[in-house]
């Protein structure tokens, strides 16, 4: 197939603009939204050295991605022993949740820059024998420099919104070339199905979401049961991974709550943590008292709000919550995975906008193990029904814990595809014969 002329313009742009990449790589390094000390890493400078056996890259693009692999890789490893594993990501909250939980012969580093000098030179360190892309992350570069050194390419959980559907149809001869560098491309659903074959992917199939697979998220015994002795009886429910917009649903919720409930507990963790501040004072200035997390504040009765604005605690708060409102959904942004939710026993509530989850959800609404709101005061009748009828309450988390538990079943058959791939890597001493 002829490399479309807007490959050659991109490779063209991004090779000129090095020295603008590495400004803003550094302004945002300032803003912390880049590991200063692992810089190096964004310009494909390796951290560590290349392991003498077989490697596999895996490419996620942020922390849902990343975490939903780690089942996979076990899954892989199972597998075969031999072979070592390089993920990486692009965001600096990714790095810091996947710190600690990497199985043995699994390395992160931050993904390289989509800039071709770059993207060689990460290349050249690993030289994967084979390499997984997960969602949504079609980086040009990336994917065509891959697929000119032979390396097998597979698109696993693949994704596409409707809205980045429509922009790759702009650029269709783009979409259709790097999309068949894909020797198996494996969707989320059939809808992601159908736009992926529409933008001209080859050997596609739909073995359910990857996510649905992943383990429960952890927690620590100690901070559960601490928790639970400060919070006594108090009523509580969580409003997890909010982004701007949706606060205001959940303070205008909270005082309706409080009619019922005048001791109730407004839980709130925001999907990036960063964003602290800004939501503490959004309920501060609505009239409530708020305790922090990242400030280490200790929750009293007088609280009416926790704000849990940390990273990877989500398995303790979930576990606590009777009924939890999955954000990313009162606003067009998709929604979030509601299946580490539903493994925890926490009824679940989300807004309208799930298309990022279209099949988990539509199997959760299917069942009546979800509740969709659109508006604040639907939101916290919701959560008053739900804290209110125990009965309710319990048929909802079952109902859910029963689609999670259906849903798991994808991880397996994903891996039963990627085996006849994994198994055609060639061990560590025939790679180094090929290489020496």
């Amino acid at each position: 197939m002829t490399v479309p002329f807007s490959l050659t313009l991109w490779q063209m742009a991004t090779t000129a603009l090095g020295p603008v990449v590495n400004i803003l790589l550094h302004r945002r390094a300032r803003r912390g939204k880049e590991d200063i000390a692992r810089l190096a890493e964004r310009r494909g400078v390796a951290t560590h050295p290349r392991p003498s056996g077989p490697v596999i890259w895996l490419h996620g693009a942020s922390v849902g991605e990343a975490m939903s692999v780690l089942a996979l890789i076990k899954k892989l490893q199972a597998m075969r022993p031999d072979i070592f594993i390089v993920l990486t990501t692009g965001t600096v909250a990714s790095a810091q949740v996947l710190a600690g939980r990497l199985p043995d012969k699994v390395l992160h580093q931050f993904a390289p820059i989509d800039r071709l000098p770059w993207i060689k030179r990460f290349l050249n360190h690993w030289q994967p024998d084979l390499a997984f892309w997960i969602e949504s992350e079609l980086w040009p570069n990336m994917i065509a420099e891959a697929h000119r050194r032979k390396i097998p390419l597979l698109l696993l959980n693949g994704r596409m919104s409707e809205k980045s559907f429509r922009r790759w149809q702009q650029q269709a001869s783009l979409a259709k070339y790097l999309l068949q560098r894909f020797d198996l491309c494996l969707a989320q659903d059939e809808t992601q199905a159908k736009r992926l074959s529409l933008l001209g992917a080859q050997n596609v199939a739909c073995l359910g979401n990857l996510k649905a697979g992943a383990q429960p998220l952890p927690v620590d015994a100690a901070e559960l049961a601490s928790f639970k002795s400060k919070i006594e009886d108090r009523p509580l429910w969580l409003a997890a991974s909010t982004h701007a917009g949706e606060e205001s649903f959940i303070v205008a919720a909270h005082h309706r709550l409080r009619e019922t409930f005048p001791n109730i507990l407004t839980v709130v963790a925001p999907r990036h943590p960063t964003r602290g501040t800004e939501v503490a004072d959004l309920f501060t200035n609505a009239g409530l008292n708020v305790a922090r997390r990242s400030q280490k504040d200790t929750l009293t009765s007088s609280h009416s709000v926790y704000l849990a604005d940390t990273l990877g605690e989500m398995g303790l708060f979930y576990r606590l919550a009777g009924v939890t409102f999955v954000g990313g959904s009162l606003v067009p942004l998709g929604g979030h995975n509601p299946i580490e939710a539903a493994q925890l026993d926490t009824a679940l509530i989300m807004g309208p906008f799930t298309f990022n989850f279209a099949g988990l959800v539509g199997n959760l609404q299917q069942t009546q193990a979800c509740t969709t709101v659109t508006t604040a005061v639907e939101l916290a009748d919701a959560v008053k029904h739900l804290l209110t009828d125990s009965v309710l309450r319990q048929q909802h988390i079952q109902k859910a814990r029963e689609v999670a538990a259906r849903e798991a079943g994808a991880l397996d058959r994903i891996a039963a595809r990627l085996h006849p791939y994994i198994a055609d890597i060639k061990s560590g001493s025939e790679l180094r014969r090929a290489r020496a």
